[in-house]
């Protein structure tokens, strides 16, 4: 083909539009956001709708979608619903495998709130996760699944109160861990004079 053959040739414009892709709103994606910054606390829909300035209707359609997303096997989380309190947890089938985690890293080591929440369970038992949730002021879903992971807790029975709660206590892998032989042998409880500022965790 020469010059003035290639001067002749018409390009023709293609017979469609390139559709500009729209980019979504992202709100699934900023709530997700919200809940893993909120942690094992949760948020309530109105807190959401609030801090995305969508109504409280729009924010329910937005967990639902989210919590029917994180059912599917993909994925090792779950969005839950307690006490109108949403928030991310662990997935029960992950807990064998937690166990192997924990169990091959630092298996003596527990952080502050773990080993209060223990003590909560080991002098109150058997005891709801909203009792314990009470007495240490913050949530406990999170907590109570990785001690749940590490086999030193574990789930009794539920209790007779609205919602059937579910009642947890120490396992033989909590008495031999603190090698106690019954919980008789655990400490008697500090007083603590409130006036001075002090929070007794366990009255």
């Amino acid at each position: 083909m020469n010059e003035e053959t290639l001067k002749e040739v018409k390009i023709e414009e293609p017979d469609f539009e390139f559709e500009e892709v729209k980019q979504p709103e992202g709100s699934e994606a900023i709530v997700e956001g919200l809940l893993y910054v909120v942690g094992e606390d949760g948020a309530k829909i109105e807190q959401i709708a609030m801090a995305i300035d969508k109504s409280e209707e729009d924010v329910k359609v937005i967990l639902q979608n989210i919590q029917h997303k994180y059912a599917s096997e993909l994925y090792g989380i779950e969005l839950v619903n307690y006490g109108k309190m949403y928030k991310f947890v662990t997935k029960k089938d992950i807990y064998p495998y937690a166990q192997e985690l924990f169990g091959s890293s630092k298996p003596n080591t527990l952080s502050q709130s773990a080993l209060e929440t223990l003590a909560i369970i080991a002098y109150k038992q058997p005891v709801t996760r909203v009792e314990i949730e009470e007495l240490r002021g913050v949530g406990a879903e999170m907590m109570l699944r990785k001690l749940q992971a590490r086999n030193l807790i574990k789930e009794a029975g539920r209790s007779d109160a609205p919602g059937k709660p579910i009642l947890y206590e120490v396992t033989e892998e909590f008495m031999d861990s603190f090698k106690l032989y019954t919980l008789n042998e655990l400490p008697d409880l500090p007083e603590y004079n409130r006036e001075e500022g002090d929070e007794n965790l366990f009255e």
